[in-house]
């Protein structure tokens, strides 16, 4: 018989060797991953069945060629260390192109296809080019909605969540959630002021701010987040860092945000009271910060909570939804995080779920623990969002223990 201790060690041993493959496959994503975006709409659109004159073939195809060359070769010199905005709006750019093609080549160049034949349309060739101008319109216009989507102020979010412990006195508190504004290559400095103009309207009690400010350093990107500071609420205005801050120097941002008014909870709370009842504001640095080698940045929430009655409810800040996990064992009542948005460019979203517990809206996790994930505010590169709105959020917190309540 097999001792339970002698037998853990060789399926450790098994797991490593197979962890270590993965890595290395990942390794390969950014090459693989162009190649596909490219490769496949070139084939469904140009070389399937269609024969077109020469010319639209090899004129076509070049094109394809270009995205699949200039793409990268835009994306690393707008994001790597030259940090080229025009270079990063170019290759953004086309990478949410080739997602939208890819993802509309392979299921119209299926089901469009198969369809087609089914119905009994036309040659082999008419179908095959039927399909062609279908993926070619559809691309265009979701590109067009899905950028005027981004662009836009987004629409605000209201939504009632009910808390078990929270005291009648804090009932119809007003918490207004933005995140993920990703202040960037475009400059959206507008955009900032008329978004911080909507938050206003919302007459607040705490605005919250989930991380994810901008792509780029504070100085970089000031003009941007200055409206910031224009944001106006009744108790508090906190902030959290999200894992964008630790590619542009996070501790500049952290110092930003104290500098414009807002709170910068790492890993600590604040005590919000009314109507003799109290709730914790609690927040924590992005799981992120402690990889990042950033002196006295990590993910601490035993830290946040130091000092705090736990018998209080507690509304937390993480940047990232899957801190939910460590959340709900320490039966926090309300975490408020972004990260995902939504998705941004359907089907995205799917890849999206094997990294995250939730892709956006309110969900329950554990006896207490409830999650709302933010589907941003703004978009992160590709200025596209197709399926996957941004928005402004209004959580009204709600109390059971009202007069005449059961």
């Amino acid at each position: 018989m097999t001792d339970i201790s002698d037998a853990r060690p060789a399926e450790n041993e098994a797991r490593a060797p197979r962890r270590s493959r993965l890595l290395r496959l990942m390794r390969y994503v950014p090459v693989i991953a162009p190649v596909v975006l490219w490769a496949v709409p070139c084939w469904v659109l140009l070389h399937s069945g269609q024969h077109w004159p020469l010319p639209v073939t090899l004129g076509g195809t070049v094109l394809f060629v270009g995205g699949l060359i200039g793409m990268p070769f835009a994306m690393a010199h707008g994001h790597g260390r030259r940090q080229r905005d025009r270079a990063a709006i170019i290759g953004d750019t086309l990478l949410g192109t080739s997602w939208v093609l890819f993802t509309w080549s392979v299921l119209l160049g299926v089901l469009l296809r198969l369809a087609l034949a089914v119905a009994g349309v036309g040659e082999s060739q008419d179908r095959a080019r039927i399909v062609t101008w279908a993926v070619l319109g559809v691309t265009a216009a979701l590109l067009a909605w899905g950028y005027a989507e981004a662009r836009r102020v987004p629409r605000v979010r209201r939504l009632d969540v009910h808390l078990p412990r929270l005291g009648a006195g804090l009932d119809g508190l007003r918490v207004a959630l933005i995140t993920d504004t990703h202040y960037g290559p475009l400059d959206r400095a507008r955009w900032s002021a008329r978004v911080c103009e909507t938050v206003n309207t919302l007459e607040a009690d705490l605005v919250c701010h989930t991380g994810d400010i901008a792509d780029g350093t504070a100085e970089r990107r000031r003009a941007q987040a200055a409206p910031l500071g224009t944001v106006r609420a009744t108790r508090a205005r906190v902030y959290v860092t999200g894992n964008h801050e630790y590619y542009s120097e996070a501790q500049g941002w952290v110092d930003l945000m104290d500098e414009l008014g807002w709170e910068p909870l790492r890993n600590r709370h604040l005590l919000l009271e009314r109507g003799g009842d109290t709730l914790v504001v609690a927040g924590v640095d992005d799981v992120t910060a402690e990889s990042s080698g950033l002196a006295g940045h990590r993910a601490h929430l035993a830290g946040a909570l130091d000092g705090a009655d736990p018998g209080l409810p507690v509304l937390l800040l993480a940047h990232q939804p899957k801190f939910v996990d460590r959340a709900a064992a320490a039966g926090i009542d309300l975490q408020l995080s972004g990260h995902t948005h939504g998705g941004q460019i359907w089907p995205f979203h799917h890849l999206v779920r094997l990294d995250q517990p939730a892709v956006a809206g309110l969900s329950r996790h554990g006896t207490r623990t409830l999650l709302y994930t933010s589907r941003g505010t703004g978009f992160w590169g590709p200025p596209f969002r197709v399926f996957a709105p941004s928005e402004i959020t209004l959580l009204v917190l709600r109390s059971p223990h009202l007069p005449g309540s059961p």
